[in-house]
């Protein structure tokens, strides 16, 4: 839908805030909401996400809603009316961030998918980034953040969101980023069947506008060009493997020109050939030219290994499929009939393949990588699946601490808010994870969350649990 039908948008908006909000408060009701207190966690052994290491033993004294002191136990005088956490044996981390997720339904009209925010919470995501909205839309953006700073939802803060933007002409697409600024875009998001007169005008707009464009690099531009013209993030390895091959000019020639119906088939219909010609020695030379520009990459290999594995036999045997909104259930179940890759396909195994090849490459070369899942695509369930991805990054080529820095203080960096945010010191905000186990050591290890403090608020295991048999009854009504 264009931008330009503001007045229809909004209107659709104030509907979706409204349902929206009730729809959570609803699933929240039987999980008690806690409020900020003074919060003492003791003797824990402390992950510096910056340096890689653990700090132990600390006692971290939390004050409205901000790490108020970090010192030795023996040290530090913990207030009276301080609710204390016993942190013997235990790892506290910084709160995750997913970094590329949808929250809004805008070809569907559906609801938006704030369903997911207690399964981000329950497992440890504070924090998400959303790809892909209307100008409109950015209403139900800020009621979320009101209510979850206020205490009223159980959410991640929703630390950016995207509004798509194309245009028919380059003077179509110049307005639509003033649109999208005009209601509080905090980027623009590109999708790969852009025209490339019109992604040069929406850079050239933004960079006036002084606004991110991340997103997808269009099918007729190439890796370098879209990175040196100023696109801040790339997000699924879009273009780059195009670029790991020595035929990348082949391929974008083949495209130029086309409308963007065609221009997406013809991509398509190039894919195997552009993965099986894939030539270490051109993707270790774009990599490194790639790392020169500071452009992030988001590769959500999740999505990639889940394709590769094919439609499951049936999807209700997973344990995560409960919670699942119904018409989430039914959207995944028609992906799976009509359209999603059978097990043994060969494309899919190749595109995992080569996927984990140029994401090390990438790695190796300097290539700043973030973690994002896309969830809620098909078999990537809302903060389940980060943790996957942090394995699969690690599987592919990052360390542990590499890893946890793609989902802690890499996106606080890049968002621009890493002096209040992303790791754990003296007067950062109180997003934090209470871990059974050394993420440093063994990177699954995130999975066993004992606590989340959410914006200095205390979910302690049991809370976590009621939290997630609350969102699962919501959906069996």
């Amino acid at each position: 839908m264009r931008l330009t039908l503001a007045g229809t948008l909004l209107g659709l908006a104030a509907t979706f805030v409204s349902s929206g909000l009730l729809g959570i408060a609803q699933a929240q009701d039987s999980a008690e909401i806690p409020k900020r207190a003074s919060i003492a966690i003791e003797n824990v052994a402390v992950v510096d996400v910056v340096r890689g290491e653990i700090v132990s033993p600390r006692t971290v004294l939390i004050i409205d809603g901000r790490i108020a002191a970090m010192r030795e136990p023996d040290v530090l005088a913990i207030p009276l009316e301080a609710v204390r956490v016993d942190g013997r044996g235990r790892y506290l981390m910084p709160g995750l961030v997913d970094m590329h997720v949808h929250l809004f339904n805008d070809a569907s009209r559906r609801p938006p998918n704030d369903w997911a925010f207690p399964l981000f919470v329950a497992n440890g995501v504070t924090g998400i980034r959303e790809m892909r909205t209307e100008a409109a839309s950015m209403a139900t953006v800020e009621n979320w953040r009101t209510k979850a700073a206020r205490g009223e939802i159980i959410a991640p803060r929703v630390l950016a969101a995207g509004v798509a933007v194309s245009g028919e002409t380059a003077d179509a697409a110049r307005r639509q980023v003033r649109e999208a600024k005009a209601a509080g875009a905090d980027f623009l998001k590109i999708f790969s069947g852009v025209r490339e007169p019109q992604y040069r005008a929406i850079i050239d707009e933004a960079r006036a506008l002084r606004m991110p464009v991340c997103g997808h690099i269009p099918s007729e531009v190439s890796l370098l060009d879209g990175a040196s013209a100023g696109q801040r993030s790339n997000e699924h390895l879009i273009q780059v493997y195009e670029a790991c091959s020595e035929k990348e000019k082949h391929w974008l020639d083949a495209r130029k020109g086309l409308e963007r119906i065609e221009l997406e088939k013809v991509r398509e219909r190039q894919e195997q050939e552009v993965l099986e010609s894939f030539d270490q020695s051109a993707c270790d030379s774009s990599a490194v030219e790639l790392a020169r520009t500071k452009q992030v990459q988001v590769p959500t290999l999740t999505l990639a290994y889940s394709e590769s594995r094919g439609t499951p036999k049936d999807s209700r045997d997973d344990p995560r499929w409960r919670y699942l909104r119904a018409d989430e259930q039914a959207r995944w179940e028609r992906i799976f009939k009509e359209g999603y890759p059978a097990a043994g396909d060969k494309l899919p195994a190749l595109r995992w393949e080569v996927s984990q090849q140029i994401v090390k490459t990438l790695h190796r070369a300097g290539v700043r990588i973030l973690a994002g899942s896309d969830a809620p695509m098909p078999q990537v369930y809302p903060g389940f699946s980060l943790h996957k991805e942090l394995e699969l990054l690690v599987e592919a080529g990052l360390n542990p601490a590499d890893a946890l820095r793609a989902a802690t203080i890499g996106p606080a960096e890049f968002l621009g808010f890493s002096e209040g945010a992303g790791s754990i010191a003296v007067g950062k905000r109180a997003d934090l994870l209470l871990l059974d186990g050394n993420p440093l050591a063994d990177i699954t290890q995130t999975q066993r969350i004992r606590a989340v403090v959410l914006d200095g608020r205390l979910l302690q295991r049991a809370d976590l649990d009621r939290l997630l048999e609350t969102a699962r009854n919501a959906q069996a009504k």
